[in-house]
């Protein structure tokens, strides 16, 4: 069967003038506004061996994973669908040596096995930070307050932070409200699609008032903090309760306590990021744990930006100044406008016209003229 000339695979685009050049200057300003806080940036390599990849963050299945056999090695490849994994072996390996508190940034792309509706596309940009020997609730805020400057300086407006208990359900089911063994995944996937009938079913009607304790993050909070378990939840509570008063005014909070999907490896609180006028989350984080070769743990709190829904957006395209350089033209003349922030586009004939160029001025001798 003949492919068809520029035909791309299912979930991969092209990037084509000027969102190819959004798109690099986004994950620019990102990369600059997180190094600002002291995390230094790391470039791990777009495919691993599967097995390096997939165990090491804590909790985290191996699914999503493009997998491909390496010629040279006969090994399993996997090609990464998100970079934290890469930087959590970098920091227990290359980097053990390092003192901690560890903070390391990151940018670049990853690929998905599968696309979803809100995502179509398998090929996306992501960035980042890491901070690694901790996960405090002091730690947290640093990492929230970078990640909310790292979209600002993106353009993005009117932040909203989603926060997220991804524990809650063990704790709650080890002490106060006991359920099966067998049955605690279940109630996780139903409280987190909020159906109330099959929880019910499942014997886990006491999880029912979890279902109602989310909205805006000081509303919920307050519902968690109205149930009988509540004394179990206070180290929890305690720190929501700190968030909100860091966070301020700098984005909207809100709290959906039993949200599971997508925070499979965090350990005792997630968040994801939205901004006004973008489609899904554009970024998600939280604590969790990663796995060191002789199998201890190391604590760690980190976010991920996904930059592709802010070019989409329009986000990071400039107006360009772009003049035209008739034959002949002198090569200082030009040097000067070009550090002067010009673009210039030499003709290479007579033929060549600079409007049909994308050109709205020309040089005559020193001096830009407009057409």
């Amino acid at each position: 069967m003949t492919i068809a000339p520029g035909l791309l695979p299912e979930g991969f685009r092209d990037r084509l003038p000027p969102q190819a050049e959004a798109a690099s200057r986004l994950l620019h300003r990102a990369i600059v506004a997180i190094g600002k806080h002291g995390y230094e940036r790391v470039a791990p390599p777009l495919a691993e061996f599967e097995e390096t990849l997939a165990g090491r963050l804590k909790s985290a299945r191996p699914q999503d994973l493009l997998r491909v056999v390496d010629p040279v090695s006969q090994r399993t490849l996997a090609l990464r669908p998100d970079i934290t994994a890469q930087v959590g072996r970098i920091a227990v390996t290359r980097m053990a040596h390092r003192p901690r508190p560890l903070r390391l940034a990151y940018g670049g792309p990853v690929l998905k096995l599968r696309a979803t509706q809100l995502r179509p596309e398998r090929e996306m940009i992501q960035a980042g930070a890491e901070l690694i020997g901790v996960s405090t609730v002091a730690a947290v805020i640093e990492v929230l307050l970078i990640g909310i400057e790292a979209l600002e300086v993106a353009g993005v407006t009117k932040i909203t932070v989603d926060l997220t208990l991804p524990d809650l359900v063990d704790m709650l089911a080890s002490g106060p409200l006991p359920i099966d063994a067998a049955k605690v995944d279940a109630v996780r996937d139903r409280l987190d699609a909020k159906d109330a009938g099959a929880l019910s079913a499942l014997g886990a009607a006491a999880y029912l008032p979890l279902i109602e304790a989310a909205g805006s993050a000081a509303a919920a909070r307050a519902k968690l903090g109205a149930l009988d378990c509540a004394d179990v939840l206070a180290s929890r509570l305690d720190a929501v309760d700190t968030i909100i008063a860091a966070i301020g005014d700098r984005a909207v909070l809100t709290l959906d306590p039993t949200e599971r999907h997508g925070f499979e490896y965090q350990s005792w609180i997630g968040f994801s990021l939205f901004g006004e006028g973008l489609a899904g989350e554009i970024g998600r984080g939280g604590t969790y744990s990663i796995m060191d070769a002789v199998g201890g743990e190391e604590d760690a709190v980190g976010f991920s930006l996904y930059l592709d829904p802010l070019v989409d957006a329009g986000l990071g395209q400039e107006p360009r100044r772009r003049i035209f350089l008739p034959l002949g033209s002198d090569p200082l003349a030009a040097a000067a406008l070009r550090k002067d922030g010009w673009i210039t586009i030499a003709a290479l004939s007579d033929a060549d016209q600079g409007p049909a160029l994308g050109c709205s001025h020309w040089l005559d001798g020193s001096t830009p003229v407009s057409f």
